[in-house]
């Protein structure tokens, strides 16, 4: 049987320092780092990452708001979407993650874009 996408993204652990990578990443991006001024960036990177182990299959269990309740009234635009994104396979690629398992987890997000997007 084929490891699930939480044991081949490094399970908890791997997860974790995607999310702290991919937040760190994301403070530094001018097109979305004005959305975490304000923010406590260890809750962000552990809700990243609590979210994330959950989504893969791990045993966390999020306990946070889902993606539509969390972004309405945002009005997020479409390039910070993909400013998001690309953040998001530099984290992988920072964390030496195969394509196969960024292709993966590319789609997952890219499913979320209608919760996300202008709502």
């Amino acid at each position: 049987m084929s490891e699930s996408l939480f044991e081949r993204l490094g399970g908890t652990e791997g997860i974790t320092k995607i999310a702290d990578t991919l937040v760190d990443i994301h403070m530094a991006n001018p097109t979305i780092a004005p959305r975490y001024a304000q923010s406590d960036v260890k809750a962000v990177k552990n809700g990243a990452a609590t979210f994330f182990i959950t989504g893969t299959g791990g045993p966390a269990v999020y306990e946070g708001k889902d993606m539509l309740a969390t972004h309405k009234g945002m009005n997020i635009s479409g390039a910070e979407f993909l400013a998001v994104l690309d953040d998001a396979m530099e984290a992988l690629d920072k964390n030496g993650i195969g394509q196969r398992e960024k292709e993966e987890v590319l789609y997952v997000l890219y499913s979320m874009k209608g919760d996300i997007v202008g709502v």
